[in-house]
């Protein structure tokens, strides 16, 4: 299993990886605000990358439930200078963004990747991937983030999700992205409900067209607090960490977190495990 990322392939096969979350928002659910400074959103990634994140995924714009859209103009300018810092250490670095112009703009920064919660639904989308040969993560979103938990529905959600990804493929190949560069997000918490998350969690491995690579964006996020019965963000990081390991042994080959060392050490341990030998 191989994803190209432009100039770059990661070889998912036997070793999965580990991607950073870094927002450089003012209201992201999990640390708004906290890195809207360039020179502390750049420590932060290189932070990360030392304690073994592979890729940085970089956001403008809260997707947070309820928020509020920025215009272009604005996410750009929260991005691009912290790509632009980061590209010179070589760091594999992701924008996470729906804008067509935005992904442009942060690809001819020094991006690698881009990761759309919109799912590559916008043609304009699908040609910046196109012509720039991108890697891509198409996510499954119901709704958009102003509206998307209002009251999540679906008659079958892992169906469903399986049917849309398979739709996006071949929508992309349609418009001449290659399948090689596509990974694929069931988009947990993005209008699904603790239900909706559980069962496609479950059927983890059996979601993404065959031979691309799951990505799975869990880390903090407020069903793992209702598992355990705790509405603080703290308590959510080991709920993360466990959930690492057990979308690894599910299939899932890259994973999006805040807290990047003890989701490393348990994707490793767990791929220790799956890979045998005495």
């Amino acid at each position: 299993m191989k994803w190209q990322l432009r100039n770059r392939t990661l070889d998912l096969g036997a070793r999965g990886v580990v991607m950073g979350v870094l927002n450089v928002t003012p209201d992201s659910f999990s640390d708004g605000g906290a890195f809207l400074d360039l020179e502390r959103a750049v420590a932060r990634a290189l932070a990360m990358v030392a304690e073994g994140a592979e890729i940085i995924d970089i956001g403008g714009e809260s997707t947070r439930p309820g928020a509020e859209p920025v215009c272009a103009e604005e996410e750009m300018r929260r991005v691009l200078p912290v790509i632009e810092r980061l590209a010179p250490h070589g760091v594999l670095l992701s924008i996470d963004t729906m804008k067509p112009i935005v992904a442009r703009a942060a690809l001819d920064a020094g991006a690698a990747i881009v990761n759309d919660v919109g799912g590559l639904r916008d043609p304009a989308m699908r040609e910046v991937v196109r012509a720039t040969g991108a890697g891509a993560i198409v996510m499954h979103m119901q709704g958009t983030p102003r509206d998307m938990q209002r009251a999540p529905a679906y008659e079958d959600v892992v169906q469903e999700v399986r049917q849309f990804f398979r739709q996006q493929e071949a929508a992309c190949l349609t418009s001449g992205v290659a399948p090689h560069c596509l990974a694929f997000d069931p988009g947990l918490g993005f209008g699904k409900t603790v239900a909706h998350n559980r069962a496609l969690l479950r059927s983890l491995g059996e979601l993404a067209p065959a031979q691309r690579p799951v990505v799975l964006g869990v880390s903090r996020k407020s069903f793992l607090g209702e598992a355990i019965g705790s509405r603080a963000m703290e308590d959510r990081a080991w709920p993360t960490v466990a959930l690492t390991s057990l979308a690894r042994t599910l299939g899932a080959r890259v994973v999006r977190v805040h807290d990047v060392r003890p989701n490393v050490e348990a994707m490793r341990m767990t791929e220790a495990i799956l890979g045998g030998g005495a």
